[in-house]
């Protein structure tokens, strides 16, 4: 009997090398497509990063010059179980560099992770999901380029975002080496998380499914660096090893480097990628892995309008956000009660605090400085809600809700909706949690709770303003509407800039972050928060009647 080598099986003679690249036939035409679809992603994500990086190092030289002077925070900081969960080791924190990315370390290569996970995603799961990549694989193109080109689009992206973020570290004064070693310790976490991404789409049966699996083994990887970093000894320290970001914190590029960390993660990327290609031939185009449950046999009375199906297409985002917003409200409430203890003596570090959040008291300017960063992540998922609107068209699902007796303002305005009252709800979860616990903390928590709950509440009008730009650009310019993200990230990175002198004053004028009052503590002026509703509304009425006129996509 003669036995016939399957071609999803690479075997080790010339047949198997042939069925081999038979499987990967059109990898490099898919990889470069990929970098020209993604390309925008990509130098945003970058840019994001490496910008954040070098305004990191300015602002930390100029508030701690000497070493000295970054002593008493690392003592503190090295004892503070919040700081070390939220942050990582404190071992480098008397450098320039280890204090300047000490934040960068866990949250840098969160952010490699996420690109990482979009970029596989939308070459495997968000095409074939589409049904674009059923079409791609109709012709000459193997059944593992894809996953092979979405891989290495991650890879480029991640050597891009190592070599970029390298040289703003560099060239904002730290050495050359520590910081190229700092971007490959992010690029390599991001490629972890891209092979642990080509796992999920060979097992869930559709995009967000497996956008879910990869967020829920992000979240299992910061669990794990942060018990491991808390552990003062035993097993539990040891934990951080199991996580691909404790593998990027503890490469330690600013202290004594440990380039054999590198190992760790490459040889992780390798074998989980090489599984991802064994189970990319184990199931049907189309389907996944994982047992998919049967839906209901008739729909819910509440998907008969679109204010019902946007609800189900925008839950699962809004309650996963409310559930990190909470945790972070939890823990940064914590952590407000030890602010003196981490600042310590130190000028410099009060002199930062009260930069970003107000002339009122170290503990109200951590406390306002803290919401103003939550209300970055509130922009994000505003931004995130109004983007489905886009997703929705470009892949033909808005079309069949619009050809029935539902019109344009009104599908658009039942996914709006969740960009304005979205926010809300996760502002109004981030005050009460953070204030309840520092209320706790000091035995006063109606009064903080409600203090955290205005802090907190001020901010959603340049949050608006954000959906509006969103909305704006999806109106009348669809194909840029991901443009929202670059200009939340420029309008971030000049109130961050402006907050330490280091632009012209009205440059950072420019931001919406930079107009809302400095609360708790601070002086409320309602005259700049009625601007800015102002020009949220004029920004989502004008991408309404934009959209009302053009063609859809």
């Amino acid at each position: 009997m003669t036995v016939t080598a399957s071609p999803d099986l690479a075997g080790t003679g010339p047949a198997g090398s042939g069925a081999a690249r038979l499987q990967l036939a059109g990898t490099a035409a898919l990889t470069r497509l990929g970098l020209r679809r993604s390309r925008i992603m990509i130098v945003g994500w970058i840019y994001a990063v490496a910008a954040f990086a070098y305004v990191s190092v300015v602002a930390t030289r100029r508030l701690t010059p000497t070493e000295a002077s970054r002593m008493p925070f690392q003592v503190a900081a090295a004892t503070n179980r919040v700081t070390l969960a939220l942050y990582g080791p404190a071992g480098d924190l008397h450098t320039l560099g280890g204090l300047a990315t000490w934040k960068l370390n866990v949250y840098g290569a969160a952010a490699a992770a996420l690109m990482s996970m979009f970029l596989v995603i939308r070459q495997t799961r968000g095409d074939e999901d589409a049904g674009r990549l059923e079409l791609v694989e109709a012709g000459a193109v193997g059944r593992r380029a894809t996953l092979a080109a979405g891989l290495l689009t991650a890879l480029i992206a991640n050597l891009g975002l190592a070599l970029v973020a390298g040289l703003a570290l560099a060239v904002s004064g730290l050495p050359v080496v520590p910081s190229l070693a700092y971007g490959l310790g992010m690029a390599a976490v991001g490629m972890s998380f891209a092979a642990i991404t080509g796992v999920a789409a060979q097992l869930a049966a559709g995009a967000r499914t497996a956008i879910g699996l990869v967020l829920s083994m992000l979240g299992v990887a910061f669990v794990l660096r942060a018990v491991g970093d808390t552990a003062t000894g035993g097993w539990l320290s040891r934990l951080s090893w199991l996580s691909p970001i404790g593998w990027a914190t503890a490469l330690r590029p600013f202290g004594p480097l440990n380039w054999w960390v590198l190992i760790i993660p490459v040889l992780f990327t390798i074998a989980v990628s090489a599984l991802a290609f064994a189970l990319a031939g184990r199931r049907d185009l189309g389907t996944g892995l994982l047992p998919v449950r049967p839906g209901p046999p008739a729909a819910s009375p509440r998907l008969a309008g679109p204010f019902g199906l946007a609800w189900r297409l925008q839950r699962g985002p809004l309650l996963a956000w409310s559930a990190a917003i909470a945790l972070y409200g939890l823990i940064l409430g914590a952590l407000a009660n030890s602010v003196g203890k981490l600042v310590g003596t130190s000028a410099s570090m009060r002199e930062m605090f009260v930069r970003l959040g107000g002339h009122s008291g170290l503990v109200n300017a951590f406390l306002a400085a803290i919401m103003a960063f939550i209300a970055v992540f509130a922009s994000v998922y505003a931004v995130q809600a109004v983007l489905r609107l886009r997703t929705e068209e470009s892949g033909q699902r808005a079309e069949p809700v619009l050809a029935g007796a539902v019109g344009r303002i009104q599908w658009a305005l039942s996914h709006l909706a969740f960009a304005i009252i979205g926010p809300v709800v996760l502002l109004v979860i981030a005050g009460l949690t953070s204030g309840l616990v520092y209320g706790a903390a000091i035995g006063d928590v109606a009064g903080q709770a409600g203090r955290m709950l205005a802090s907190a509440l001020v901010q959603l009008p340049a949050v608006w303003v954000f959906a509006g730009i969103a909305a704006l650009l999806f109106g009348l310019v669809p194909r840029f509407t991901a443009a929202a993200w670059g200009a939340l990230v420029l309008f971030v990175g000049l109130t961050e800039l402006g907050s330490f002198g280091a632009l012209s004053r009205w440059l950072p004028d420019i931001s919406p972050f930079t107009h809302v009052p400095k609360l708790p503590g601070g002086t409320f002026t309602a005259t700049p928060l009625v601007w800015l509703v102002a020009i949220a509304a004029v920004l989502t009425v004008a991408g309404l009647t934009a959209f009302r006129g053009r063609d859809l996509a």
